[in-house]
């Protein structure tokens, strides 16, 4: 574990992992997670459990499916970084999320974290990746709610995150290994800047 020196030592960092079913969010957001030390929030645990129905079925989630998830989702990213007994009051310096947050007004929800509070900085980690790839590794997946059929779906509702000034893009399309390497250096560039 690496730690973060800030000169502005209350500032705070919430760093959104995100894209298509199968990128790797999870497993980039932990790795995140283990680096910084800081607490990771999963996504699909989020999801209620209509949602999960409606995916496990196949049924592609509308807008309206999707605002109280991200809400909440929002919610408990702002709730991780406040002391309580969970982290001994001590509140970390920063929170990391799976989300696939595919549509930038999906963003813009997650956003409103860091609008009522200056210490807190918003970051995404956008995983670009190939439509076969996806597929693969969510045909690969055992008890997920998420089936293949929905990655042309999610597709369809990708808004890449061109032009957003918080969020950096890394093509998924290596090794996990060397993914997980060029995001842990994109994470310390960034943090840099608050030096």
């Amino acid at each position: 574990m690496w730690t973060e020196n800030s000169k502005a030592e209350n500032i705070q960092h919430i760093w959104v992992v995100t894209g298509p079913a199968g990128c790797g969010k999870s497993t980039v957001g932990r790795g995140i997670q283990m680096a910084l030390g800081v607490p990771f929030l999963e996504g699909d645990d989020f999801h209620p459990r209509s949602n999960k129905e409606k995916m496990s079925n196949g049924i592609p989630l509308t807008d309206a499916d999707r605002w109280d998830w991200l809400i909440s989702l929002r919610n408990a990213a702002t709730e991780a970084l406040s002391p309580s007994e969970t982290n001994n009051y001590v509140p970390p310096s920063g929170v990391v999320v799976a989300c696939s947050a595919l549509k930038q007004k999906y963003r813009d929800v997650m956003r409103i974290a860091a609008y009522g509070s200056p210490s807190v900085q918003i970051h995404f980690v956008y995983l670009k990746l190939d439509e076969k790839t996806l597929f693969q590794r969510v045909t690969q997946r055992k008890a997920h709610y998420m089936k293949s059929t929905m990655v042309q779906s999610q597709l369809r509702d990708l808004e890449e995150p061109k032009g957003e000034w918080d969020a950096l893009t890394v093509d998924a399309n290596h090794p996990p290994e060397q993914v997980q390497k060029e995001v842990l250096e994109l994470v310390r560039n960034k943090l840099a800047e608050y030096n």
